[in-house]
Order: structure tokens, then C-alpha cells, then sequence
């Protein structure tokens, strides 16, 4: 089963991380790319990344059979998705372990939902 283990900036991890060292900040990115190395060599990694800033997004829809691409409107959000673990584990209970070793959730709160899984459908 593929679970998706979301991690959320907000104004409590962005305190925390305004608090933190030049070298506090070096390890918490390198204790990222430790859980990484952790899931993979665990066999339950799929995926995972960081996301930019939401300013460097783009909103896009399709009117009339045209694209269109466009920056915004941002609404005044104190919270953004900031990156992601996409596991595939047996069990929810495996998934919350794996979340309880993400970094951020030593300061906030990060997110396991369970993917779709679509497989089986007809269309």
C-alpha cells in the first residue's frame, strides 16, 4: 500500500526554523537526506522532495479547449505544502513509524493519507 507523508509549513515550524543555527539547519537538511537513504535501503521508498516557495507556482486551467498558465491569484495562507515521502508500506501503522522519523515532525505536525489505488478500476 502507497502512502503519501506530507510535510506542511506553518507558522510553528517556520518559528522553529527561524530559531535555528546556520549548522542547525545544515543537519536538519542532512537528517533528510539520512530518512531517505533509511527508507531506501528499507525497501519502501518511491519517492520524495521538497517543494519551492508557492510564489514560484502556477495555477493552471483549461477554458475552451486552451491552456492557461497563470501566477495566482495567492491568497494570504499561512500554511503551504513543502515537500513529500511517498511510501509503499504494508500497513498504516508502517507508514506512521516512517512519519514519526521526518525531521519536521520534531516541531509540527506531518501528514500520512493513504494513496488511491486505482488499480482495479474499470473504464
Amino acid at each position: 500500500m502507497k502512502y503519501l507523508i506530507l510535510i506542511q509549513s506553518n507558522p510553528r515550524s517556520l518559528e522553529v526554523w527561524e530559531r535555528m543555527t546556520d549548522q542547525q539547519r545544515m543537519d536538519f537538511g542532512r537528517d533528510h537526506l539520512k530518512l531517505d537513504a533509511e527508507m531506501e535501503e528499507a525497501g519502501v521508498l518511491v519517492a520524495s522532495e521538497g517543494l519551492a516557495d508557492p510564489s514560484l507556482s502556477k495555477w493552471v486551467s483549461v477554458r475552451d479547449g486552451e491552456t492557461i498558465a497563470s501566477d495566482g491569484p495567492y491568497a494570504e495562507v499561512k500554511e503551504h505544502l513543502a515537500g513529500f515521502y511517498l511510501v509503499d508500506c504494508p500497513t498504516l501503522e508502517d507508514a506512521i513509524g516512517w512519519a514519526a522519523k521526518v525531521p519536521d515532525a520534531a516541531n509540527t505536525e506531518v501528514e500520512v493519507r493513504p494513496v488511491l489505488d486505482m488499480s482495479g478500476w474499470e473504464f
